[in-house]
């Protein structure tokens, strides 16, 4: 049996030295769960047969744990890793003049849902239909809370029991392990698959074609490919068969992309403009992935459709509040002077880098974490490339600098663990041997964060 009388009681922690400290910084239920946490942490231990640390060992860790109590679990991070839209790291992160204003709205009241010229109730969409009509050419948009969410709507509102011809190479898993036929199961549509893994032609879609059918359903693979022996059915093909049907043909581009990348990255997405001017009916997107904005799903098409999702009891449970209306308002905004987007947009903004402005970029990092380093460290800088991320042109790699840090005593694995664990963490990558971090990714502001979790493997 453990002697369980060797934990000291809470009392006694009370009443030693450090209590007094921890009082002045913390509330006293907060110190008390730190204390209970740590009591319960030493019974489990003692119970494997672990020995009873001293005093001042419990003590301490007490204390960290209060530290981590008292820091928000959801926080900043560096993102060194090269992963431009890194899902793991929050996705897209906002323009400044976006959060600023994001704040602004957020910490006052608003006209989320009043009409301010009619003086009545108002539409919470309004802020930013006209903005993504204006942008798409669109008739009329909706958005709700993400892209599944919008595909989920779109699909319930134009084709519930009734078929969805999709080809069985688009029938893809997005994140979290959720897939489009289960989706689509949710909706009340009906699975029509078509063609083959690698190949669908015409023919399989129209020799689907019956009175049952209600919509044509085209997915955009943008987080994998397939490559050799394929062949797919363009949007444009698949709205001119749709019109001859008379059915309405629904595009899942999921990427969200804007501004032709094609003369600056040579990448071959194509933009919500392009599918809506082949002729697709209704195209959904998301808002955080290469439109650089906030998680969001947009719905854009014809009017008649995005009508009918309007007045669907669905859209209440999916629908978005006045922070994300805002943060997608201020990105929307930017995307009236293309250039402007380019560059102030994050993720565009990243993305665009060209290889001579990485290495410039990559040599004034070099040189000024280097005054930043403990007795041992090295830093030097490397060539590499960098992924665009978040389920969206998986082929593309992008020439990239890297720092990398070196350590006499540390191997790669304990410096990554040092670094995401410093204050503000620093998130990295392991690659031929090396701590890396990319320099695209690592914004200006983030640099005295990189400096002060390099000066701690110092200890």
């Amino acid at each position: 049996m453990p002697h369980l009388s060797r934990i000291p009681k809470v009392d006694k922690i009370l009443t030693h030295p450090a209590a007094a400290s921890w009082l002045r910084l913390y509330h006293r239920p907060l110190m008390l769960l730190g204390i209970r946490t740590v009591l319960e942490e030493l019974r489990a231990e003692l119970r494997r047969g672990e020995a009873v640390p001293e005093m001042d060992v419990i003590i301490a860790r007490i204390g960290a744990v209060l530290v981590r109590l008292d820091t928000p679990s959801l926080r900043r991070v560096v993102n060194g890793s090269g992963t431009v839209i890194n899902t793991n790291l929050g996705r897209s992160p906002l323009p400044p003049k976006v959060v600023h204003q994001l704040v602004e709205t957020s910490s006052h009241y608003s006209n989320l849902e009043f009409d301010l010229v009619a003086g009545e109730r108002g539409e919470r969409y309004s802020h930013v239909e006209p903005l993504i009509c204006e942008i798409t050419g669109a008739e009329a948009a909706i958005v709700v809370n993400n892209n599944a969410a919008a595909l989920l709507l779109a699909l319930a509102a134009m084709s519930r029991g009734r078929e969805v011809i999709v080809s069985r190479g688009e029938l893809v898993e997005i994140g979290g392990s959720f897939r489009i036929p289960e989706v689509m199961e949710q909706s009340g549509a009906v699975l029509r698959e078509v063609g083959t893994t690698n190949r669908t032609h015409p023919k399989d879609y129209r020799g689907a074609i019956n009175d049952q059918t209600g919509l044509i359903l085209k997915v955009s693979c943008s987080n994998f490919a397939v490559v050799g022996f394929t062949a797919e059915v363009g949007a444009g093909e698949l709205a001119a068969l749709a019109k001859e049907s008379g059915i309405p043909l629904l595009v899942d581009c999921g990427s969200g992309l804007m501004i032709d990348l094609e003369p600056l990255l040579g990448c071959g997405e194509k933009t919500v403009q392009q599918y809506l001017q082949s002729g697709a009916d209704v195209v959904v997107c998301s808002g955080d992935k290469l439109l650089g904005g906030p998680q969001i799903g947009i719905i854009a098409g014809r009017r008649e459709f995005i009508s009918a999702m309007k007045k669907h009891p669905l859209l209440r449970a999916l629908r978005v509040d006045k922070m994300t209306l805002a943060a997608l308002e201020g990105v929307l905004r930017l995307y009236r002077d293309e250039r402007q987007a380019l560059k102030e947009i994050p993720t565009l903004r990243m993305l665009t880098m060209t290889e001579e402005d990485l290495a410039a970029r990559g040599g004034r990092m070099l040189r000024r974490l280097k005054r930043h380093l403990p007795e041992g460290v090295r830093l030097s800088l490397v060539s590499g490339v960098s992924m665009v991320g978040g389920g969206a042109l998986p082929l593309l790699q992008l020439p990239t600098s890297l720092l990398a840090v070196e350590s006499g005593r540390l191997s790669p694995g304990e410096i990554e663990a040092r670094l995401r664990r410093a204050a503000t963490p620093v998130v990295g990558r392991i690659s031929r041997g090396l701590f890396l971090l990319d320099v695209r990714t690592i914004m200006d502001d983030d640099l005295p964060f990189v400096a002060a979790a390099l000066e701690g493997l110092d200890g």
